[in-house]
């Protein structure tokens, strides 16, 4: 009997052992899935933040390129895409009026706005003629966009804007359109 319980007991041991250490396996296993999962997180945040950056630089160059272009015609004549009728001026309030877009689009790209502040702030742009005969200036060019992009999302938003904006029987303009919800 003495023989019976002691190998009983160092069975009980042994089996003791060994779920004590599968459990370590596992915490040790949980540990480092947890660890890699915040690493992924950690690499995941540093891309957004280089993203960011980029976006912020290419705003940057964008303005300096459009500056550039509006105080020099024959700068401007580089990127001129509008008809040929369009007045020295006229092209020089059109590139000023797509430096406000980008910035807007680059704050909406960046996370700083959402799309609904994005069309409130161009809803109330669109309060100047200016800027609407810009946006219809500029309609072929964001025609040449691939459908799926966010812009072109971002563009066909703002022509149902226009349209709403056109066929409003109100001077509060700023109830016009209904804004999207992200």
């Amino acid at each position: 009997m003495v023989t019976r319980k002691s190998v009983a007991g160092r069975f009980g041991s042994a089996a003791g052992l060994l779920l004590a250490a599968a459990g370590m396996t596992l915490a040790s296993r949980r540990h480092r899935l947890e660890a890699e999962r915040l690493q992924l997180k950690r690499l995941e945040l540093e891309e957004l933040a280089s993203r960011r950056q980029a976006l912020a630089h290419q705003q940057r160059m964008h303005w300096q390129l459009l500056a550039r272009a509006i105080d020099d015609p024959s700068l401007a004549a580089v990127i001129d895409t509008y008809s040929p009728e369009t007045s020295t001026e006229k092209r020089r309030q059109f590139f000023f009026a797509n430096a406000w877009y980008v910035n807007l689009l680059h704050l909406h790209e960046a996370g700083l706005i959402d799309q609904e502040e994005l069309f409130g702030r161009m809803r109330e742009l669109f309060q100047n003629a200016v800027m609407r005969e810009y946006w219809e200036a500029s309609r072929a060019q964001r025609a040449t966009l691939k459908e799926s992009t966010d812009e072109a999302v971002i563009g066909r938003m703002l022509d149902g804007l226009v349209k709403d904006l056109d066929e409003a029987d109100t001077d509060e303009w700023w109830v016009v359109g209904v804004p999207p919800s992200e």
